[in-house]
């Protein structure tokens, strides 16, 4: 299911939409990286693209973040 998030990034309010699988990950990666969720989506919004949405790019960071941690054979 696709969920609509909100959050404030730099002083401004701006939602995203994540399926719960993305949304899971998401909160286990900034666990991992004890950083609170807030504070890793915006570390990906300022990595991100100009011309990329915020939805995207929380996806693919997420895939980027999966197949880093992928045992290599």
């Amino acid at each position: 299911m696709i969920r609509k998030h909100s959050t404030t990034l730099h002083g401004h309010r701006t939602s995203f939409s994540l399926e719960d699988a993305f949304w899971d990950e998401l909160k286990t990666i900034a666990s991992a990286r004890r950083l609170s969720i807030a504070a890793l989506i915006a570390e990906i919004d300022d990595a991100r693209p100009a011309d990329s949405n915020l939805s995207s790019a929380l996806r693919l960071y997420v895939l980027a973040w999966l197949k880093q941690q992928a045992p290599t054979t």
